[in-house]
């Protein structure tokens, strides 16, 4: 139940996050550090779980070793790593929404799968096989093809230098988030080696609360506060749809982690990043028909690829759960036979 539900939060999140994000440059949104801060600022919407997940107030000393915290230092030192790492991140996805058709940034986020893939197996011990390694081939290829898309294609709507830099820099944020995925499964398995869902949203506030802070002090630092309003009263649909906009995104965003965070903790960081990557072919569907961006022959050949390599993935995933049930009914033959 609880991995269905998760999943649904990073498809439903992700989908309606991205396409709000794309909403926002289109209507006349330019600022990127508003467009980088709405992706951590809902953070507040974690304090009501925080509150009905507290722990008891006089656990059994048994609970107390199991579950041993770690100081305050190290979840501190925990926090603003995996918060700053956040800020870049985010910042580089928003260069990417910015310069880039969102249908392209979409499928381009599909190499978020194959760099988790290859940190999960240096950082978590992931296992690679053949229907595996097909994936990730099947995703860096789909990737690979939206770079030779016709120059007419590229600057319809941007130049070609800054579709250049989107790329990049997407590419980046991609890697860059395959990594923090594999981080926070390790954080979970060796720092705070808790099985309660308190640690998960604990993780989940704190890590968006650091990296909403730095955010606030580089959209102060860097001037573009003082466009704001004026971007509001210049933005397409009004200020009231301005700051609509904002507000759902960054509840969308907030969404998407609590659910990427759950999957990790029930199952992996290469799972959670599956899933994520099951919801890629939903973006470019929605921006034809609300964006109404061009389809051409390498983006349907890119989706295509993508589903394929999704799909080999799953399967993969089907036949290790088929061994799993496998070994626990021979396990189970064998405890019967013992006792009989």
């Amino acid at each position: 139940m609880q991995i269905a539900l998760f999943t649904f939060f990073v498809l439903t999140g992700q989908s309606v996050a991205t396409m709000l994000g794309g909403l926002y440059f289109n209507k006349g949104g330019n600022s990127k550090w508003m467009a980088t801060l709405v992706q951590t600022a809902g953070f507040p919407l974690m304090l009501p779980l925080l509150l009905f997940y507290l722990p008891s107030k006089t656990p059994s000393k048994q609970h107390k070793i199991i579950t041993k915290k770690p100081s305050w230092i190290t979840l501190l030192m925990v926090y603003a790593f995996l918060g700053v790492f956040m800020v870049a991140n985010c910042m580089l996805y928003t260069f990417g929404l910015m310069f880039l058709p969102l249908s392209t940034y979409s499928l381009i986020c599909t190499t978020e799968l194959v760099f988790n893939a290859l940190f999960s197996y240096f950082l978590n011990g992931q296992k690679f096989t053949s229907f595996i390694v097909n994936s990730l081939v099947l995703l860096s290829f789909s990737s690979a093809l939206l770079v030779f898309q016709s120059d007419s294609e590229q600057t319809a709507n941007t130049s070609r230098n800054k579709y250049i830099i989107g790329f990049v820099c997407t590419i980046a944020a991609c890697a860059g988030y395959g990594l923090m995925l594999s981080t926070t499964q390790l954080v979970f398995q060796k720092v705070l080696r808790s099985q309660s869902y308190k640690a998960v949203f604990d993780l989940i506030t704190y890590q968006n609360m650091i990296a909403s802070v730095a955010i606030v002090v580089g959209l102060f630092a860097s001037g573009e506060w003082k466009d704001i309003n004026g971007e509001m009263e210049g933005y397409e649909s009004g200020k009231v749809s301005y700051i609509m906009n904002l507000v759902w995104t960054a509840v969308s965003w907030q969404v998407f982690s609590i659910g990427c965070a759950g999957l990790i903790f029930e199952v992996s960081s290469l799972f959670s990043n599956v899933i994520g990557t099951l919801g890629i072919p939903i973006t470019p569907v929605l921006a034809i028909v609300f964006f109404h961006e061009k389809m051409n022959g390498v983006k349907v050949i890119a989706m295509l690829l993508a589903i394929w390599g999704f799909a080999s993935y799953i399967y993969q995933q089907y036949l290790d759960e088929l061994k799993e049930k496998a070994e626990v009914r021979t396990a189970t033959r064998q405890d019967d036979l013992i006792n009989i």
